[in-house]
């Protein structure tokens, strides 16, 4: 439509009103400081300044999947556009919306190598879902929509829109209203009914059956979710979970295995590996998933839901292929399994469940509780029956903390549960905790980290203060890259090369500093006042949690080995461990 001219940063301000969006992550610089100038003037988007770019993109993840909305970045040409990068590339392989908008020097002066200058297109081209660089003002409006449809559908993913400084001046009269058809992206989002019917017909003759479930679920929206529930459900059959996919399924049921992969289960890996008919629900097949590929799941016929095209047969071959968008597909598969009025051999299903029973009994997530040192395992126990009772969000960063987290805390529902999983970003969980208490200003916003994620964006605190924003982080301190040393440790002899943090900062006061509330706890004794505490104190608070220093993470498959080929925690742990608790 045509109206009085304005600035391309207008138009572009506009457009982004336009689509509801209600939030903008970025950093000011020159090559977008006339969008700066056009967002002075919206009531409709608040800005939130963090202090790195990266910080940028993970704030908007947060938010984005905290609230199943796109998150929106801002950030300029150069060094802004490049610090972008890693958050663009956690996004891709997570499948988060991202739509993040980079200045860009002046259209005659792209090419010349001027000041903060980067050729973002070429550089984000392979870790975006798409990018445009945009060289006409009048562009800017249809641009923004298509830019927002394509980060929306199909797999979410991010986008980078790139505009030359002097686009954002130049003024245009043309500003696009309403949703946008694409010529040529038309992702398929109802599965075919043929295909459908074969795996509900393939579901129904297993005797050994499983769902395995991913983050494809959470993206589909809670709808789906819903659907997934009521499915297993009627079926009776065991379902597990990737990481990305905690809290489609509730973790509380007696149905749900825990965590399948590299940290899962015993019981849900084993299951994994034993089953006859595996129905795959929104995941991918992931590494940290499959172990060796030659080894997984050698007898089971395999059902592939999935709205990405490219996602199946990719790394393992399917039976039955379903794309589409895996709320409609459930919907589909739900109405041809009760009109066919199937349901699963009971005595193989009751044999089925007596086998995962027997290695559920070999509690693999058991630990030796302490009474002079904080044990890992206790204090993400402890954190999570402290908060099970009110509406908390949890992020992580990455590393020991975050597979804890994932094995002890309980979901039980989707949005709740924020992490970087494809591309494993230390750092992400603060940042992406910002976003999320952005969405949700009233719940409880905890951030899981390790004393070493931490430091790689800890800036943010000034970001949490400026915008009085309650996030709590709390810090399994173990004074080590906790991974790395695990791994050092299984496969390296114990050489510890440059994984321990020499000279860490007082946590406490680095906190205090900033004008946020620090808390420090070394004994098991005090951890649930200073869990309380962390919750009650108004405003940021860091808690560093000093834990036992050379705990690992089990179970574990290792590299290399098959997925059903586990180290375990020795069997007297076990004996210490009842009714899924430590004995204090």
């Amino acid at each position: 439509m045509s109206l009085k001219a304005m600035s391309g940063a207008q138009i572009l301000i506009s457009s982004l009103e336009d689509l509801g969006v209600e939030v903008i992550f970025g950093y000011p610089g020159g090559a977008v400081l006339p969008i700066y100038d056009a967002l002075y003037d919206t009531k409709k988007i608040t800005h939130i300044l963090v202090r790195h770019e990266q910080a940028a993109v993970h704030a908007a993840e947060g938010y984005a999947r905290s609230t199943g909305k796109p998150g929106v970045v801002l950030v300029t040409s150069g060094p802004g556009a490049t610090n972008a990068v890693t958050g663009l590339t956690d996004a891709m392989l997570d499948s988060i919306p991202i739509i993040c908008i980079t200045g860009q020097v002046p259209v005659q002066l792209i090419g010349t190598d001027a000041f903060q200058e980067a050729d973002t297109v070429g550089i984000t081209r392979h870790c975006t879902k798409h990018n445009y660089l945009i060289r006409h003002s009048d562009d800017i409006s249809v641009v923004i929509h298509e830019a927002f449809h394509v980060a929306t559908t199909g797999r979410p993913g991010p986008v980078v829109v790139d505009i030359p400084k002097d686009v954002q001046i130049i003024k245009s009269d043309k500003l696009h209203r309403g949703p946008i058809e694409h010529r040529s992206y038309r992702p398929a989002l109802k599965g075919d009914d043929e295909a459908i019917k074969k795996a509900v017909d393939l579901l129904a003759t297993a005797k050994k059956p499983i769902f395995y479930t991913g983050g494809g679920v959470i993206n589909s929206g809670p709808e789906a979710s819903e659907l997934l529930r009521s499915l297993v459900k009627l079926t009776g059959a065991p379902i597990t979970s990737t990481l990305m996919g905690l809290g489609a399924y509730p973790s509380s049921d007696k149905q749900f295995l825990g965590m399948l992969g590299m940290h899962g289960t015993y019981e849900a890996n084993h299951a994994m590996h034993d089953c006859d008919v595996m129905v795959c629900v929104g995941a991918r097949f992931d590494d940290r998933i499959t172990g060796r590929i030659d080894a997984f799941s050698p007898h089971s016929k395999k059902i592939h839901i999935d709205i990405d095209r490219s996602s199946i047969n990719k790394i393992i071959h399917v039976d039955v292929p379903v794309v589409g968008d895996v709320a409609r597909v459930l919907e589909v598969f739900l109405k041809l399994w009760k009109k066919a009025r199937h349901k699963l051999d009971r005595a193989a299903l009751d044999q089925w469940w007596a086998e995962i029973d027997r290695r559920r009994a070999r509690k693999s997530l058991a630990y030796v509780y302490k009474s002079d040192v904080i044990m890992p395992q206790y204090a993400i126990e402890r954190l999570q029956a402290l908060t099970k009772d009110r509406d908390t969000y949890i992020t992580t960063e990455v590393g020991q903390h975050q597979m804890w987290a994932a094995q002890y805390l309980g979901f039980e529902k989707p949005n709740h549960w924020m992490t970087s999983g494809g591309l494993g970003t230390m750092g992400y969980g603060f940042p992406a905790a910002i976003g999320v208490q952005v969405a949700h200003p009233n719940s409880l916003v905890i951030d899981v980290a390790g004393e070493a994620s931490i430091q790689m964006n800890i800036q943010e605190l000034s970001t949490v203060m400026q915008y009085n924003l309650p996030v709590k982080v709390f810090i399994l301190n173990n004074e080590y890259m906790g991974m790395v040393r695990q791994w050092q440790e299984l496969n390296h002899e114990g050489r510890y090369s440059n994984s321990y943090t020499a000279s860490l900062p007082d946590f406490v006061k680095l906190a205090e500093s900033y004008g946020a509330t620090g808390l420090m706890v070394d004994d098991p004794k005090k951890l649930d006042e200073t869990i309380i505490k962390m919750i009650e104190t108004p405003g940021p608070v860091f808690v560093d949690c000093r834990i036992e220093k050379l705990t690992n993470c089990f179970p574990m498959i290792p590299s290399g080995a098959a997925h059903n080929e586990m180290i375990l925690p020795d069997e007297d742990d076990v004996k210490e461990y009842e009714g899924g608790a430590a004995l204090v």
